[in-house]
């Protein structure tokens, strides 16, 4: 039987050894902000696993931000979608029956804010990128200039910015007395819960002072912002794992999500008004989230960046053909153990070996197939998270961060190729919002020094860095290397270097 002669899965189709919660929420509890791929198979996958232990009223309405593409679907299917747990050794095919609606946040405005006012809402979640946030590098701050903030703060439209919807949905909810409410940010930033509980209160302050006094008091007294800390590598949807779930489960599905077996969630328990037992789910509670949380930017998500640049360079589709590089792979080792780890205190739970070995174990998966293009996409806002700090650290100290400076050299020969070089098309392929500015200020200087220093007192790595003009040096002679030698070329050099030092 051919997959379009398949029943489309659905509540009636799926097969029962396929659930990981058998009974499926009746009550929204969770709205959920951002229904991509990583929602649905980190905090979807945990929570139906908490729920198969314990019962509650953890329903998920999930709300996507501007694509119906995915909320169609899963109308479809009776909310219903398959992971697809993939490992060069086995695949396992699951079904998180958490799910209980879904809407579309530019088509159903007045829905969302009603959802988040809801008296059964008690979390409001969410997975919107590092990007969606509307942060400004240049104040360290919600970026007030940006048109869409100005547009949610004049209120006279739906809001079209994500912490514009949470405020609003929040101000809704605040008038009709509802219960207490936690927002609990699930995305790679630094004190994320913090971070959008500060921009929350940013927006809610600049707000017209008969708004601003009647909020401000209730955000202290009845939202909670805990920080927390998601692991797991999801790549983007192909027909592969439309068919395995085919072949594993006999349905149709037309959205699945493929994940990496591996999945971690570490979570500060500070809610308003209860959750679900997570941590029979597999998430970790701790007082302290933030080791955990640099624990993965830097040597996860830091090496990832290094590893999907230099591959993207090298003509490698993939991470996993990337860093079976030697050469890529030993840049990966470089920047690992000599400049991300020395920055961080590993957590107490965590054996660093054991945790290291298992990243190029998760990188090296080669059935996953995570592509450079997914991973190297959004690098503006993505290496601001992830360079600056370990940067500064080294430099303070007299010593040179080579493979950090590679790390930056290579995204901007990605994004913002210097004349001579073709960057292929995985880098062509990597979405950017600062593509076209760093475009414009390569067109507007001459020489790579002189554009280094642009990016970089143009504050595309905070002011920070900015001000160690021998990092920029080191930036441009990289990039250089790798326009005129190539990537095995640049590699070799900042292990020279390195040794060198």
């Amino acid at each position: 039987m051919t997959r379009t002669a398949l029943p489309r899965l659905g509540s009636t189709t799926v097969p029962r050894s396929a659930l990981l919660n058998p009974r499926t929420p009746a009550e929204t509890g969770i709205v959920h902000l951002g229904l991509g791929n990583f929602h649905r198979a980190h905090q979807a996958v945990h929570t139906a696993a908490a729920l198969a232990h314990s019962d509650g009223p953890w329903g998920i309405l999930g709300v996507a931000n501007r694509s119906a593409g995915v909320a169609d679907a899963l109308r479809a299917q009776d909310h219903r979608y398959a992971v697809v747990e993939i490992a060069p050794t086995r695949t396992r095919v699951t079904v998180p029956a958490v799910h209980i609606g879904t809407l579309v946040a530019d088509r159903q405005p007045d829905a969302v804010l009603d959802a988040i006012a809801a008296p059964a809402t008690a979390l409001l979640t969410l997975t919107v990128t590092e990007h969606g946030y509307t942060y400004s590098p240049r104040t360290h701050g919600l970026d007030l200039d940006h048109p869409g903030v100005q547009a949610d703060l004049r209120g006279d439209a739906p809001p079209v910015t994500t912490i514009g919807r949470i405020v609003r949905g929040l101000q809704r909810r605040q008038r009709a007395h509802a219960a207490p409410i936690t927002v609990l940010s699930c995305d790679n930033l630094v004190s994320n819960g913090a971070q959008t509980g500060r921009l929350v209160r940013e927006f809610a302050h600049a707000l017209p002072a008969a708004e601003r006094d009647e909020l401000a008091g209730w955000l202290d007294a009845a939202v909670a912002f805990p920080d927390s800390m998601v692991d797991r590598i999801v790549p983007a949807t192909t027909d592969t794992y439309r068919e395995a779930v085919a072949a594993h489960l006999g349905v149709r599905d037309a959205v699945p999500v493929p994940a990496e077996p591996f999945s971690m969630w570490v979570l500060e328990d500070r809610f308003a008004a209860g959750r679900p037992a997570w941590e029979h789910g597999g998430a970790l509670f701790t007082d302290d989230v933030e080791p955990y949380e640099l624990l993965k930017l830097r040597l996860l998500n830091g090496t990832h960046s290094l590893i999907a640049y230099l591959g993207a360079l090298d003509g490698r589709d993939t991470v996993p053909a990337s860093v079976a590089r030697p050469y890529v792979a030993e840049a990966a080792r470089h920047v690992l153990y000599e400049e991300y780890l020395p920055t961080l205190t590993v957590p107490a739970a965590v054996d660093a070996d054991a945790y290291i070995a298992q990243l190029f174990e998760r990188w090296a998966n080669s059935a996953l197939g995570h592509r450079t293009r997914q991973v190297g996409s959004d690098g503006s806002v993505k290496l601001r998270q992830r360079v600056p700090e370990p940067a500064l650290f080294h430099l303070r100290a007299g010593r040179m961060p080579h493979h950090l400076a590679l790390t930056v050299a290579a995204y901007l020969c990605c994004v913002a190729p210097p004349a001579g070089l073709t960057p292929g098309l995985h880098a062509d392929a990597m979405r950017d919002p600062a593509r076209v500015s760093l475009a414009g200020a390569a067109g507007r200087t001459s020489g790579t020094r002189s554009f280094v220093d642009a990016v970089l007192d143009g504050g595309l790595l905070g002011a920070d860095l900015a001000g160690h003009p021998e990092f920029a040096a080191r930036v441009a002679e990289l990039v250089d290397v790798l326009t005129r030698h190539g990537v095995a070329a640049a590699v070799a050099d900042a292990a020279r270097a390195a040794e060198a030092a």
